[in-house]
């Protein structure tokens, strides 16, 4: 049997859980610089803030990760995590690395090993090269030099993938600077990732037609509040 001690105890601990969770989900509707009352972490905050801009942001990642392309599904996003992680935009590279871990599925180690060392990351040398250039394009575009063009043409890479390489980098500096410029929430949980990235990398990035936008938004806040309830 328990003593009164150990229950006194876990019942703290369960309360501290329970206000630890209140607290997160208060500052993640507070934090962001604009008043935007979209109750959801990271881009997808901003995307329903402003619907016109949000459907052309959707429409632009969903052609360049899920549109066509030489490059698989899965080196697409990890261009796009090793950009967002390069520009510390933890909210992209968490959720493109769990999109591109779905692809991948590899249990996460090519994107673990491309954070630990790009040179002996577990891609192909066709791929190394073109993450060589997605990390000059992150730098600047000017920083972009022709021997790393010829040296990912010389491992395999065709003038479309080098061209797809550099877009998918440049859209995602746009994309992680929009994200942190407007100092965005982060998911209250890290598991939260895994479910973005498996439905990145199942249904892509598609908008939703304007005229739901507002219920969606309605749909979001009702998840929220019942979210909120089961926690306290």
């Amino acid at each position: 049997m328990h003593s009164c001690d150990s229950i006194a105890e876990t019942n703290e601990f369960i309360e501290n859980e329970q206000l630890t969770r209140v607290v997160c989900y208060f500052q993640n509707l507070i934090m962001t610089y604009i008043k935007t009352d979209i109750p959801q972490p990271g881009i997808v905050e901003l995307l329903f803030y402003k619907g016109s801009t949000g459907k052309a942001l959707s429409k632009l990642a969903h052609t360049l990760l899920h549109g066509p392309s030489q490059l698989t599904l899965g080196e697409r996003e990890l261009i796009a995590s090793y950009v967002s992680d390069l520009n510390k935009c933890e909210f992209c590279h968490e959720s493109h690395s769990a999109s591109a871990n779905f692809h991948l599925n590899d249990g996460g180690n090519t994107v673990d090993s491309l954070k630990i060392d790009p040179d002996k990351a577990l891609v192909s040398e066709k791929m190394k090269s073109l993450l060589k250039i997605a990390g000059q394009v992150q730098k600047s575009g000017r920083d972009v030099t022709l021997e790393a063009i010829e040296s990912a043409r010389h491992e395999g890479a065709s003038d479309e993938d080098i061209h797809d390489t550099v877009l998918i980098a440049a859209a995602f500096c746009m994309y992680n600077r929009y994200v942190d410029g407007l100092g965005t929430n982060l998911p209250a949980e890290k598991e939260e990732y895994l479910t973005m990235g498996k439905r990145m990398a199942k249904i892509g990035y598609k908008y939703p037609p304007l005229f739901l936008r507002k219920f969606v938004i309605w749909t979001m806040k009702r998840n929220e509040r019942k979210k909120l309830r089961a926690s306290s």
